[in-house]
C-alpha cells in the first residue's frame, strides 16, 4: 500500500521491460525516485555513484580532490556499463554521468533514459545546505549550479523521456508520474493481480 493524495491504495504490480535510467542536475531526485521508484517495481535500485564510492573507499567530493574530474568520469563511464547488465532495474546517476556522448550511447542502446527535469529554485532548494557536491564548491554556488544547468540541457534535452518536477510534489507523487510516463512509453506493463 502506498499513499496517494493522503489517501492510501494497493499497490500496482508492474511488469519492466528494460533497465529506467534516471538522468538530470544535481538536486533533481535521481537518487530518492529511484529509491520509491525500484521499490515500486519490485527491482533492484543501482546507483553509479555509491559503487564509485564503494569501490574507491572515498567520497566523490574526495576522488575529485585527490585525482580530478577526468578520472572520476572515466570510472563513473566503466561503472555505468556494468550496472547496465543483467535484470531490467532502476540505474541512477551522477549528474555529469549523461554529458559523455560514449555514455549516452552506451545508456541509450540499453535502457530507456527518463530526465527529471527540475527548475533552479527547486534545484537550489535541495542542494544549498548540502557539502556532498563538489562541482558546487566556492564562492558561488548557486552560480555554479546555474551555470552548470545551462551546461547540461542540451545533453538532458537528449533524453528519451521528460519529467517536469513540480514543487509541490513528493517522492510519491513524482513516482506516480514517473510509473505513468514509463507505462505510456511502453517501458513497463501492468500484471494483472
Amino acid at each position: 500500500m502506498h499513499r496517494v493524495n493522503g489517501q492510501t491504495r494497493a499497490e500496482t504490480a508492474y511488469n519492466l521491460h528494460k533497465t529506467v535510467v534516471l538522468v538530470g542536475m544535481p538536486g533533481s531526485g535521481k537518487t530518492a525516485v529511484g529509491r520509491a521508484l525500484s521499490a515500486r517495481l519490485g527491482v533492484e535500485l543501482r546507483d553509479s555513484d555509491t559503487e564509485i564510492v564503494e569501490s574507491a573507499q572515498m567520497s566523490i567530493a574526495e576522488i575529485f580532490e585527490r585525482f580530478g574530474e577526468p578520472f572520476f568520469r572515466d570510472r563513473e563511464s566503466k561503472v555505468i556499463a556494468r550496472l547496465l547488465t543483467g535484470a531490467p532495474a532502476v540505474l541512477s546517476t551522477g549528474g555529469g554521468a549523461w554529458l559523455s556522448p560514449e555514455n549516452r550511447d552506451l545508456i541509450s542502446a540499453q535502457a530507456a533514459v527518463l530526465w527529471l527535469d527540475a527548475d533552479i529554485e527547486l534545484l537550489w532548494s535541495r542542494v544549498r545546505h548540502k557539502t556532498t557536491r563538489p562541482l558546487l564548491h566556492g564562492p558561488d554556488p548557486r552560480g555554479k549550479l546555474e551555470a552548470l544547468m545551462v551546461a547540461r540541457r542540451p545533453a538532458y534535452e537528449q533524453a528519451e523521456l521528460r519529467l517536469e518536477i513540480a514543487h509541490d510534489w513528493s517522492i510519491e507523487d513524482t513516482t506516480d508520474h514517473v510509473l505513468r510516463l514509463l507505462h505510456a512509453h511502453n517501458v513497463l506493463s501492468e500484471v494483472a493481480t
